[in-house]
C-alpha cells in the first residue's frame, strides 16, 4: 500500500519535519514491512511559463519543430528560447518549464543546449516527463487542468510534485490497511498523534436515499453465506466529464499507484484508496432499468472493462439491469455501462461482498484487481455510506453536478463478536506482565469495545477487523501495539531424559554411515509421472494407486511418488549434464503408498490454537496414505578413476551391495540377497534383499533402456530399501558378545546344486545345520563351467567355527561342516563337490 503523506496528514497528525523514513519507522513498529519511498524525482527549476510566439521549423526528417518564445517571469530570465517538437500548445498558453538545472526522472538533467540550429534554453514539459502519468502525451496546458498561475510562480508546488509516498507491505489479515483511513490509524495507535476518521459523519449526512429499483437475491450462497452483505446505490446528475481532474488528486493517485482516467473514474479510485472501500461508477443513461444482484446462470457471458468477454459460472456474483450482467460483484464492471467522456448522469455503487465469493471468481476469471484485493481481505462492512456519500460530495463539489434524490439501500446488520478474554491470558502466552489497564487501553485504541466480566474483559472488535476472531487475535494485538521488541526471547530448557527416539537415532545412523562411505546425500522432488510411479514403484511394472496432487506445481508431474528411484535419476540426470559422471547418491525420504480402494482425504474438524484430541488425530491419520521411509541409493560412473598402476574401478551391482550391507549395519540387522525381478532392472542382475525372512526392499542394474530414458550413459546401479521396516526388524536391543580368547577353525565346503537354487537359501541352510558352533559363513565362489554339468553351479563357502569355552579340534569342525552339509543335501540336493 503507497501512502502520500500529503494525504496521510489529513487525517492523522504527522509532523510536518517528519520524513518518508520517520513514517517507516513508525508503521514498522506496528507490525508493517518497509518496501520502499516514492516520489516523483523532480528537482531544480521547474516554473510556469507562457508561450509568447513560435515559429514552426520543418526539418529534413520531415519533422516540423517549434522554436518558442516562453516567458518565464522575470526572476528566472524573462522571455527564453525553447526548442519543442509538440504541437498541441498555443501563443499564450500557460505551460510548464523546467530550467537549465532541472532534473527530472530517469534521472533526466536539463542543460541549455544546442539542437536543430537554436539554443534550447529549458524544456517545455509534458506530464509523462515529471512522473505524473505513465503514457506519453502532449505538453501541459495548464488551463486543460483547470489552473491559471502566476507566470514565473513554482510548478512543483503547483501540480504535487514534492509529495512522497511511502509503500509498505500488508499482510492478508489486515485488508483494513489497504487505505489511507487504516494508515493514519496505525500511525495515532504507533505515536498517540490525533486521528481524525475520515468516515465517521452523521447519520444524517450519508442517507442513502430511495425511489431507484435494487433487487438483491442469491440462490447459490458460497458456504451457506449471502454474497453482498451491504449495497447503497446514489445518484449525481449533471456532472461535466471534460473537467480536469485537480493536480492534488492526480499526484496523490499517481503516487499511489493508480494512473489518472479522467475526472469521474479518478474520483472513485481516490475515494476507493481514503476509505478502503472500493466503489463503482455507473452511465446512468446507459442503465436499462434498475440494478438486480445475483448469482451467474451457468455459461452466462459479460464484456468486462478490460474488454474480455467472460464465461461466467454459477458461483460468480452478478451486478445486472434488465439487460442482462453489468459487473462481476467486487471485481471488475462491464463495458456497456462505464463511465465514459459523454457521462452526465451517474449511479453510485458502495457495497460490502462476502470475501470467499469474490476471491474464487477473481482467481476462476485469472482477473485480480485494486477491488477484489480489499474485498478479498474484508472491508469494513459499516463505511458504504460514508464512501457513497464522499463519491457525491467530491462529483458535486469537482464535476459541478447535482445530488440526486434518487437512491437505495440493503444493510444487513453488522453485529460484533464479543470475546472473553481470561485475566493473565495475554501476559502467559506473550510473556510479558502486562497490567489489565495497559490491556483495556490497548484494546480500546484499536476500536475495540472492552468491558470488564467475570474472570477478565468482554470485548467486542470493531467493525473494520474482521481478522480479530479469538483471545489469541488479542494478545496479538496487544502485544504488536506495546511493541514487540518488549517480549523477551527465551529459549525453552529441554527436559532432561530426552533425546532422539530409537527410529531416529538409526535413520541418523545409516545416513551418516552412507555419507561416510563416500555417498552424497540429496533430496528430491517427491513428485513424479504416473508411468514413473508404475515402473519403480511396483515390482511389475503394474499401474497401482497414486496419491494425485490437485494443484501440482508441475503438472506433468502430478503425482507423489511411490519409490525414491526416479527423483535419484533426474539428480543424476542433473547432475551428468553439468559435468558430473561419476555419482554416488543416496536419499532418505518418504514415499506415499494408498491402499486400493480406500479413499483418503476425508474432512474433520478441529479447534484451532488447541492440541487436538486422540479422536481428532485419528481422524487426521486415517485421512493420509500411509507414508513409510525408505532409503535408496544410486550409482553411476566409477567408484574410483584411473590412477597410475592401477584402472578405473566402475560402480556395479557389487559396490551397490556393499552399500545395501553398509545400511544393514549401521541399522543393526543382517540383510540376505537372493536373485529376483523388477520391471525396471536386468534380469540375473536383480537382488531381492530380506530381513529375517521378510522381504524389505531390492537392488539390482538399471535396464538399458530405462537408464538411456533418463538420459544417463552406460550402467546404473540402484538399491531401494524400506528403512522404517529394516529398522524395526532390528528389535530394541542390540546384543553384544564378548570376544572369545579361544582361536577359531576354518574350513571350506565347496557345493554342488542346481544352478537356480539362490546362495542366500543355501548359505541359510549351512548356518542351520552347522548349529552354534559356527560363528560366521561368507560366499567365496560361484562356479560354472568345465567338470560341472550344465544347469548345475558349484559354491563354495567359507566356514568359521569357534567355541566360548575350549579350542576346538579338526574333528568338531568337521562334524559341525557335514551337519550342515546335510540340511543342504536334504532341502536342495546339494552334494559335496569332489
Amino acid at each position: 500500500m503507497r501512502i502520500p503523506l500529503s494525504w496521510l496528514r489529513e487525517y492523522v497528525a504527522v509532523p510536518g519535519e517528519a520524513t518518508a523514513d520517520d513514517v517507516f519507522e513508525t508503521l514498522v513498529s506496528v507490525g508493517f514491512e518497509e518496501e520502499e519511498a516514492i516520489g516523483f524525482d523532480v528537482t531544480g527549476p521547474v516554473v510556469v511559463g507562457q508561450v509568447v510566439s513560435f515559429d514552426v521549423e520543418p526539418q529534413k526528417n520531415g519533422k516540423n519543430i517549434r522554436w518558442c518564445q516562453v516567458d518565464v517571469g522575470e526572476a528566472h530570465g524573462g522571455v527564453r528560447g525553447v526548442v519543442c517538437g509538440a504541437q498541441n500548445f498555443h501563443p499564450g498558453d500557460k505551460v510548464v518549464v523546467t530550467l537549465p538545472g532541472a532534473v527530472l526522472p530517469g534521472p533526466f538533467p536539463i542543460a541549455a543546449r544546442k539542437t536543430y540550429g537554436h539554443t534550447s534554453d529549458g524544456m517545455i514539459a509534458a506530464a509523462g516527463e515529471l512522473g505524473l502519468t505513465d503514457d506519453a502525451d502532449g505538453i501541459i496546458r495548464l488551463s486543460e487542468w483547470g489552473l491559471d498561475p502566476e507566470v514565473g510562480s513554482d510548478a512543483i508546488a503547483l501540480l504535487g510534485l514534492d509529495d512522497v509516498a511511502v509503500d509498505v507491505n500488508v499482510t492478508p489479515d489486515r485488508g483494513y490497511a489497504l487505505s489511507i483511513r487504516g494508515i493514519a490509524r496505525e500511525y495515532a495507535l504507533a505515536t498517540g498523534a490525533a486521528f481524525s476518521d475520515p468516515a465517521d459523519r452523521p447519520a444524517s449526512e450519508i442517507a442513502a436515499g430511495d425511489g431507484f429499483p435494487l433487487t438483491v437475491r442469491d440462490d447459490n450462497p458460497i458456504r451457506g453465506e449471502q454474497g453482498v452483505k451491504q449495497f447503497v446505490l446514489r445518484t449525481v446528475t449533471g456532472v461535466d466529464p471534460t473537467r480536469p481532474t485537480p493536480t492534488w488528486m492526480r499526484a496523490r493517485l499517481q503516487l499511489a499507484g493508480l494512473r489518472s482516467l479522467g475526472l469521474l473514474v479518478d474520483i472513485t479510485n481516490y475515494v476507493m484508496l481514503e476509505l478502503g472501500n472500493p466503489i463503482h461508477g455507473y452511465d446512468a443513461d446507459r442503465l436499462t432499468g434498475g440494478i438486480t444482484v445475483r448469482r451467474a446462470a451457468e455459461g452466462e457471458k459479460l464484456t468486462t472493462l478490460d474488454g474480455t468477454q467472460r464465461v461466467l459460472s454459477d458461483e460468480d456474483l452478478l451486478i445486472t439491469d434488465e439487460s442482462g450482467p453489468i459487473g462481476l460483484a467486487g471485481v471488475m464492471g462491464g463495458e456497456t455501462t462505464e463511465l465514459s467522456g459523454e457521462t452526465t448522469n451517474v449511479v453510485v455503487e458502495a457495497a460490502t461482498f462476502e470475501s470467499v465469493s469474490i476471491a474464487r471468481t477473481a482467481r476462476r476469471h485469472k482477473l485480480p484487481s485494486e477491488a477484489s484485493k480489499r474485498f478479498e481481505r474484508g472491508v469494513d462492512p459499516l463505511v458504504a455510506r460514508a464512501a457513497a456519500q464522499r463519491v457525491v460530495d467530491l462529483m458535486v463539489d469537482l464535476a459541478g453536478g447535482t445530488a440526486g434524490e434518487q437512491g437505495a439501500s440493503l444493510d444487513d446488520s453488522f453485529s460484533a463478536r464479543t470475546i472473553h478474554l481470561p485475566d493473565g491470558f495475554v501476559a502467559g502466552l506473550i510473556g510479558v506482565d502486562y497490567a489489565p489497564e495497559r490491556i483495556r487501553e490497548i484494546l480500546e485504541a484499536i476500536g475495540c469495545r472492552v468491558e470488564t466480566s467475570e474472570g477478565g474483559f468482554a470485548v467486542s472488535a470493531p467493525s473494520w477487523r474482521p481478522d480479530i476472531e479469538d483471545k489469541w487475535s488479542l494478545a496479538e494485538e496487544v502485544a504488536r501495539v506495546d511493541g514487540l521488541d518488549k517480549v523477551p526471547s527465551i529459549l525453552p530448557i529441554a527436559p532432561s531424559g530426552r533425546g532422539y527416539t530409537r527410529e531416529q537415532q538409526a535413520r541418523r545412523t545409516v545416513a551418516n554411515s552412507l555419507a561416510a562411505a563416500g555417498l552424497v546425500e540429496v533430496q528430491a522432488f517427491p513428485f513424479v509421472k504416473d508411468e514413473e510411479n508404475a515402473l519403480h514403484g511396483s515390482a511389475s511394472g503394474e499401474v497401482l494407486p497414486s496419491v494425485r496432487l490437485q494443484n501440482a506445481l508441475d503438472q506433468t508431474r502430478p503425482y507423489l511418488r511411490r519409490s525414491l528411484i526416479p527423483g535419484l535419476l533426474h539428480v543424476a540426470h542433473r547432475n551428468l549434464s553439468r559435468g558430473t559422471t561419476d555419482l554416488s547418491l543416496f536419499e532418505i525420504g518418504n514415499v506415499f503408498l494408498p491402499e486400493p480402494g480406500v479413499t483418503y482425504g476425508t474432512s474433520f474438524n478441529a479447534a484451532r490454537a488447541e492440541k487436538p484430541s486422540d479422536e481428532v488425530l485419528a481422524q487426521i491419520l486415517a485421512s493420509i496414505p500411509p507414508q513409510p521411509r525408505h532409503v535408496a541409493l544410486l550409482f553411476a560412473g566409477d567408484v574410483s578413476g584411473k590412477q597410475p598402476g592401477h584402472a578405473a574401478e566402475p560402480a556395479g551391482l557389487s559396490v551397490a551391495i556393499d552399500a545395501v550391507r553398509t545400511i544393514a549395519s549401521a541399522a543393526g540387522v543382517d540383510i540376505s540377497v537372493s536373485q529376483g525381478e523388477r520391471a525396471a532392472l536386468h534380469p540375473g542382475r536383480t537382488g531381492v534383499l530380506t530381513v529375517r525372512g521378510e522381504e524389505v526392499g531390492y537392488v539390482g542394474e538399471l535396464l538399458p533402456q530405462v537408464a538411456k530414458d533418463a538420459d544417463l550413459m552406460g550402467r546404473v546401479t540402484v538399491a531401494e530399501l524400506d528403512l522404517d521396516r529394516v529398522i524395526a526388524l532390528a528389535g530394541e536391543r542390540v546384543t553384544v558378545s564378548s570376544l572369545s580368547t579361544f582361536p577359531a577353525a576354518t574350513q571350506d565346503v565347496s557345493l554342488v546344486l542346481g544352478a537356480d537354487v539362490p546362495a542366500a537359501a543355501v548359505r541359510d541352510a549351512l548356518t542351520q545345520g552347522a548349529g552354534d558352533l559356527l560363528e560366521r559363513v561368507s560366499l567365496v565362489d560361484d562356479y560354472r563351467g568345465q567338470g560341472i554339468d550344465e544347469g548345475q553351479k558349484s559354491l563354495t563357502f567359507a566356514l568359521r567355527f569357534r567355541a566360548a569355552d575350549r579350542t576346538l579340534t579338526a574333528a568338531e569342525a568337521t562334524e559341525a561342516k557335514l551337519a550342515g552339509v546335510a540340511v543342504t543335501e536334504q532341502r536342495f540336493g546339494a552334494r559335496i563337490r569332489d
